[in-house]
C-alpha cells in the first residue's frame, strides 16, 4: 500500500530513479480543473467540516483504548469509525460482492487515502502500508490499530521479511489488504500490479481476492478524489469535502486460488486484469464477472 504516494510525494532523487520504486503516469494533470467540479452548498460543506473534526477527535481518543480490547472488538470499533468518517465528509459507499472474512489476500487498485477508510469500513482487514503512513494524523493510528504490516520501500532488502510477515498473518486467518500498484493513480486507467506480495498468498496457501474501487461524482466517474502528484493530504481532504454527491463503489470479485508453487507474476497479472476490466472501454459482462480460477 502506498496511500497518497504519487511521484511528488517521494523523498530522494536517487530513490525516485530506482527501478524498484513504484511509479505511475498519473499526476496533477489528472485532477479536474478548478471550477469544473460541482460543489456542495456552503452550509453542507460547513457541516461536513464540523462533523468530520468531531468524528476525527473521537476516533483519535478511541485509538488510546483500542489495545485494551480483544481483537474482534478492536476491528469492530475501527469499522464503525471508518464508516463514520466517510459519512461525515459526505462519501457514500456501495459494496458489491462478498468480501473475505478470514485467510485471504485482498488486492485492490489505489486511488486515494480514502481507500484505507473504505477497506477498513468494509471488512476486518490488516493493511500492508508504507511506513510513512504510521505517522499520518489519525489514519496512521487507525492503520496501526488494525494490525498493519508496514513496508519500508527505501530498503528493498527488507522486502522478503515483509512478505514473510504478511504470509504469517494469512496463515493465522487474517485478511491482509494490499495495493499492489505500490502507489496511487487517478483511477481511470489500469496499471501494473507488482508481484512481490502475491508470494505471501502462495506461501500461505490462501486465496487472492481482487477488489475494484471506483469513485463517482453523482453518476459520473471522477478523478477529483485522487491523491496524486504533488498533492498534499490537507489539499486532498479539502477537495473531497467540497464535492457534491461523492460516491465510492467497492466490487469484490471471485477469489483466485493459486496452486502450490504458482508463479507470483502470473497471479499478479491475472488479478490486475480483473481489477482493470471496469476501467477499459467496451468490456463485456463476462469479463467483469470472472469465475474462480486455479492458477498453476
Amino acid at each position: 500500500m502506498s496511500s497518497g504516494a504519487g511521484p511528488g510525494h517521494e523523498p530522494g532523487a536517487a530513490l525516485q530513479t530506482s527501478l524498484w520504486w513504484p511509479r505511475t503516469g498519473c499526476g496533477s494533470r489528472c485532477l479536474p480543473p478548478a471550477g469544473t467540479v460541482t460543489r456542495a452548498a456552503p452550509h453542507i460543506i460547513a457541516v461536513r467540516a464540523a462533523t468530520g473534526c468531531a468524528v476525527f477527535a473521537a476516533a483519535a481518543v478511541s485509538t488510546l483504548v483500542l489495545p485494551l480490547l480483544p481483537p474482534p472488538r478492536q476491528m469492530r470499533v475501527l469499522q464503525v469509525f471508518a464508516r463514520a468518517l466517510l459519512r461525515s465528509i459526505g462519501v457514500q459507499q456501495r459494496t458489491a460482492g462478498r468480501l473475505p472474512r478470514r485467510g485471504a489476500l485482498l488486492v485492490a487498485n489505489h486511488v486515494s487515502w480514502l481507500d484505507v477508510l473504505v477497506l477498513l469500513s468494509s471488512a476486518p482487514v490488516r493493511l500492508l502500508a508504507k511506513c510513512e503512513v504510521a505517522g499520518w494524523p489519525l489514519i496512521g493510528r487507525l492503520t496501526t490499530a488494525a494490525g498493519a504490516v508496514y513496508i519500508d520501500r527505501s530498503k528493498p532488502r527488507r522486502l522478503p521479511a515483509t512478505v514473510a510477515a504478511a504470509a504469517g498473518a494469512l496463515r493465522d486467518g487474517h485478511v491482509v489488504a494490499v495495493f499492489p500498484e505500490g502507489t496511487t493513480g487517478c483511477g481511470q486507467t489500469p496499471t501494473l500490479f507488482r508481484p512481490a506480495m502475491f508470494q505471501a498468498a502462495i506461501d500461505a496457501g490462501t486465496p487472492v481476492v481482487p477488489v475494484v474501487l471506483r469513485y463517482f461524482a453523482g453518476s459520473e466517474p471522477t478523478t477529483a478524489v485522487a491523491f496524486v502528484g504533488d498533492d498534499s493530504l490537507l489539499a486532498s481532504i479539502r477537495r473531497v469535502i467540497v464535492l457534491r454527491d461523492v460516491r465510492v463503489s467497492l466490487t469484490s470479485h471471485p477469489a483466485l486460488h493459486p496452486a502450490a508453487g504458482a508463479s507470483r507474476r502470473a497471479l499478479a497479472r491475472t488479478a490486475a486484469a480483473v481489477v482493470a476490466a471496469p476501467m477499459l472501454p467496451a468490456v463485456s459482462s463476462v469479463a467483469t464477472r470472472p469465475q474462480p480460477v486455479e492458477l498453476t
